[in-house]
């Protein structure tokens, strides 16, 4: 059975993720006669993350230790799946961390060798085989998004579009009242020249909300 522990937000899940994987990457390291399956996988919930569990699971019913580790936005957790607590999921999430991924989940598959590897061994295991994974994966850039609300007046809002349209942001509503609300999603990094921009350029006469 998959079992999901959330992690709290006090522990150390980072605030601002810089990538995700462009597609699945896969690695094996064998250590002391045991293989350790390392599997990355792109995905944005839970409910994907146990589909993709139980695919692994029939994919290996020999196995003796699934264990995982899911980084996504509100949703991350992880199982050490019967290794002793914090030597498996552990490692294998502080190099997510370490990474600064998202949408993503870890997964290592064990194929029990005979000898006992201990804690820091199994420390080790688990780390180096998402490790190796990721030497195989193919990271792109998270881009950060942030909404914000443009009012102007009907005679400015040509030009509000122009400055927008210059910024490439995402128009994802307009209401027509007594004055024109825009709202647009927009590259973080731009919000401050945006703004900056439509307040020199239309005299102070806009109002914009983040």
């Amino acid at each position: 059975m998959t079992r999901f522990s959330a992690l709290k937000r006090s522990s150390s899940i980072p605030q601002l993720y810089m990538h995700q994987l462009a597609a699945p990457a896969f690695a094996e390291i064998d250590i002391k006669k045991s293989r350790f399956l390392g599997q990355l996988y792109p995905l944005h919930s839970r409910i994907e993350a146990r589909e993709r569990l139980s695919q692994i699971r029939a994919a290996h019913p020999h196995a003796v230790h699934v264990c995982w580790a899911l980084v996504c936005a509100g949703e991350s957790g992880l199982d050490d799946d019967g290794e002793p607590s914090g030597t498996a999921a552990k490692p294998m999430y502080n190099v997510l961390v370490h990474k600064d991924v998202i949408n993503v989940l870890a997964v290592v598959v064990r194929y029990w060798g005979g000898i006992k590897l201990g804690a820091g061994g199994l420390t080790r295991a688990y780390g180096q085989a998402i490790s190796e994974a990721f030497k195989m994966a193919e990271l792109i850039a998270v881009e950060t998004l942030a909404d914000i609300s443009i009012e102007v007046s009907f005679a400015d809002e040509s030009h509000a579009r122009r400055t927008l349209e210059k910024y490439a942001t995402h128009i994802t509503d307009v209401f027509y009242g007594e004055m024109v609300q825009i709202h647009v999603s927009i590259k973080e990094k731009n919000v401050d020249d945006v703004i900056a921009e439509l307040t020199e350029q239309l005299k102070g006469q806009v109002n914009i909300k983040k």
